[in-house]
């Protein structure tokens, strides 16, 4: 099974981003009952590998879904390696506000924050079984 925790400030975020207001009409352009947070690893990256998180609306075959404080969190088989212990914070700081992904297997991480390594793995082929309908970012 899964092992992917959420800090309290990952899950509040996580359920504002959710349930923000619609500009125009103001109503929720979702709920957390039928969203869910992607957490995905691709190639690339300073260190070889990065992390990404996407809302998603669809669960797909191989993905793995962890519930946490109310949000569903989905990991496709391929990230799941990458991804298992994990914990996801949401920090505030000077340079900034986002989602940091911490993973005690890996082995180094880049400034940036996103793209980390471990030791003997190669990046994954983002052209190859990494199909499951959320756009990577370049």
């Amino acid at each position: 099974m899964l092992q992917l925790v959420l800090s309290e400030a990952a899950s509040k975020k996580l359920k504002e981003l959710i349930e923000r207001p619609d500009p125009e009409t103001g109503k929720a352009l979702g709920n957390v009952a039928d969203t869910y947070v992607r957490v995905y690893v691709a190639g690339g990256g300073c260190s070889g590998f990065k992390y990404g998180m996407a809302l998603d609306h669809n669960v797909h075959e191989g993905d793995e879904v962890v519930q946490h404080d109310g949000i569903k969190v989905l990991v496709d088989a391929m990230s799941k390696e990458f991804v298992d212990g994990s914990s996801v914070d949401y920090v505030e700081s000077v340079q900034g506000s986002g989602f940091a992904i911490t993973n005690p297997n890996n082995v180094s991480s880049c400034g940036c924050g996103q793209s980390f390594s471990r030791k003997g793995e190669a990046a994954p082929d983002e052209g190859e079984g990494h199909h499951h309908g959320h756009a990577h970012e370049a």
